[in-house]
């Protein structure tokens, strides 16, 4: 396996993989991996010649008072994880090359960026997609791996590639959840015992909604009142937004009448935790 950290050996090689007609999966993370990880770095092995996995934790996509500096760093365990999973490259760039002096190139997919965790993180998803197409650019992938748990990035990205006609297809795999159903995040880290015993409410909260609608309810007001109130039972949780919105557009919808995506934010002591449903 192999640790590349420049911009340009990382662009050469993928050069030198494509003039030999082999095929890149590519799994772009910010480190600190997890199961959810694996399973795209599992898929990407089965679909594809060569697994690269970028590690670079993102700056411009932190808020001015988030978890930029304290966001788990861990290349050691990291890279142990991505030997046994047979990944082939590791680009692990800095901030430096990311973004050198005079850095003045932004990117945002409108309307999509501006809900949901885009109302709570102004400028998150600015930071997303413009270093997810850097790193495109760089990695050259023919298939990009993303997680269901973020949705909501997964669908910006998505609308990005097409918009853009970026030769990557992009692939949403599953989201990854723990026994008890708490969905994996490089973030539960940070959560203490009891933090984490409360925290499989969101999980409970989205299993209460898809009841509610198998039964035929399908007011998503009422729903979401069902939802906050069993969260609010948490002493611990306090509720960022929770939404029902269209799976495509990510506009609110009143009435559940075709397929529809459940998302919500809830800070569980001082970590935010974001989990999400579909329903079709």
């Amino acid at each position: 396996m192999k640790i590349i950290r420049s911009i340009e050996k990382m662009s050469d090689f993928s050069k030198t993989l494509m003039r030999k007609g082999k095929s890149i999966g590519f799994v772009p993370t910010m480190g600190a991996l997890h199961e959810g990880h694996l399973s795209l770095i599992r898929k990407a092995r089965t679909d594809t010649d060569w697994v690269v996995v970028s590690i670079f934790v993102n700056p411009i996509q932190f808020g001015p008072r988030e978890d930029f500096k304290k966001y788990p760093r861990s290349l050691k365990q990291d890279t142990r994880l991505c030997s046994k999973e047979g990944v082939d490259v590791i680009f692990y760039p800095d901030t430096k090359q990311m973004y050198p002096a005079g850095y003045k190139t932004y990117l945002t997919v409108q309307e999509l960026s501006d809900c949901l965790c885009g109302k709570s993180r102004p400028g998150h998803f600015k930071g997303v997609t413009t270093v997810i197409m850097k790193l495109f650019n760089i990695v050259r992938p023919d298939i990009a791996y993303f997680g269901q748990k973020d949705a909501q990035q997964a669908i910006i990205i998505k609308k990005m590639a097409a918009d853009l006609n970026t030769p990557v297809r992009i692939r949403i795999m599953p989201t990854i959840r723990e026994r008890e159903g708490l969905a994996l995040s490089s973030r539960n880290i940070y959560l203490n015992t009891e933090e984490r015993k409360e925290a499989l409410v969101l999980s409970q909260s989205l299993k209460l909604a898809k009841r509610l609608i198998r039964a035929g309810r399908t007011d998503a007001a009422w729903i979401i009142r069902n939802m906050r109130r069993l969260i609010l039972e948490k002493k611990k949780a306090r509720i960022n937004y929770i939404a029902i919105v269209d799976a495509e557009n990510l506009k609110p919808i009143s009435r559940i009448t075709d397929r529809c995506l459940i998302a919500l934010a809830v800070w569980v002591g001082k970590t935010r935790l974001i989990d999400n449903i579909i329903i079709d």
